[in-house]
């Protein structure tokens, strides 16, 4: 049946064409993508959730530490990749900016990042680096939800200009990234903070995607409720043909909930339909980022459990496994790491 698209979209790919660009959006299919099977079987990578919460026991400061605070002793990236690769990981996602708006790199739009902090470190391209050489995928996790840049998110004539600096600050990690490895995923948060329709959804996918074509891009809550659009919809609720609260999205994601046993895998946008695995993202610990008090780890048998449950059915697994303040994995982290990977490996 032939299907008519919606005048946003007609919109978009006119002004595409005007100005001598290509479109990227999702083919809608009821299968896996080529690209969508090479995230399918990498199936396992590691989170890396770093940065200024590092040095304050908190998961989300809002933006009024002070960068100096940050201040890693050293920052053993090869450590962090190794240990992934040699747990069988494919990839790793590193926190570039978390809701705080602290910046793992030196931007140039924002005072508030490593080039002002107690350690000056470009921990983005030192992550890219240590990738390229132990030959394993990179993975950038971005806040859209910025409490430094654009605290007050019901002023919406701050829109625009905070829209225009997310876009920059994007084109400068891929900027950075590129020069030593390819990005093969963008996880993007905190869009619940404002209306969907606030966000330049579009606009984020295009700048990675005119770079990065085989990138995968996922937003956190994906899709939302054929009654109320703008919703979270737990993966357990989630029903075959529920909209995209996010398009053009590549997989999705609902975190730190686990998906439904033989969960469904097509959704719907402006009546065509789209393939879209599940990624999991779970912590080894207790805390997100290190927590002097997070002292209580998972078992091998339970991450074992959690790894049948979140890699079957074409879905992924992310273990996050937050670095210290001496910039290295915990002992803990790594010994259970190896752990598992021995029981998972004669899968």
């Amino acid at each position: 049946m032939r299907r008519i698209l919606s005048f946003s979209v007609i919109v978009m790919i006119v002004s595409q064409c005007i100005w001598g660009q290509k479109l990227h959006l999702p083919v809608p299919s009821v299968s896996p993508s080529p690209v969508q099977k090479k995230q399918i079987e990498r199936k396992y990578g590691m989170f890396l959730h770093f940065g200024i919460n590092t040095f304050h026991d908190e998961e989300w400061t809002d933006g009024s530490k002070p960068a100096s605070s940050y201040n890693p002793t050293q920052i053993d990236a090869e450590q962090w990749v190794r240990t992934a690769k040699e747990s069988g990981m494919k990839y790793v996602i590193l926190i570039t900016k978390h809701h705080d708006g602290f910046c793992l790199w030196d931007s140039k739009y924002t005072e508030y990042d490593v080039a002002n902090s107690g350690n000056k470190t470009n921990v983005v391209e030192t992550v890219a680096k240590a990738c390229k050489k132990y030959g394993i995928g990179l993975g950038l996790y971005y806040s859209l939800w910025d409490r430094k840049v654009n605290g007050n998110v019901e002023d919406q004539s701050q829109d625009a200009s905070y829209n225009d600096y997310m876009l920059k600050q994007l084109e400068e990690l891929i900027a950075i990234t590129r020069k030593h490895t390819h990005i093969v995923e963008f996880w993007f948060d905190g869009g619940w903070v404002k209306q969907n329709y606030r966000w330049p959804i579009m606009d984020i996918y295009q700048t990675i995607k005119r770079r990065e074509p085989e990138c995968q891009v996922g937003i956190n809550w994906t899709i939302g409720s054929p009654d109320k659009l703008d919703v979270n919809v737990v993966p357990e609720e989630q029903k075959a043909g529920y909209p995209f609260r996010y398009f053009p999205s590549d997989f999705r994601l609902g975190d730190p909930y686990l998906p439904a046993d033989n969960d469904p895998k097509v959704f719907t946008h402006d009546g065509h339909d789209y393939y879209l695995p599940w990624e999991s993202t779970i912590c080894i610990s207790q805390r997100w980022f290190y927590n002097t008090k997070d002292n209580t780890f998972k078992s091998v048998d339970e991450l074992e459990k959690l790894y049948k449950r979140c890699t079957k059915n074409d879905n992924v697994l992310i273990l996050n496994c937050p670095p210290d303040r001496d910039g290295r994995l915990r002992a803990k982290d790594v010994e259970i790491l190896k752990e598992l990977h021995k029981r998972i490996a004669l899968q």
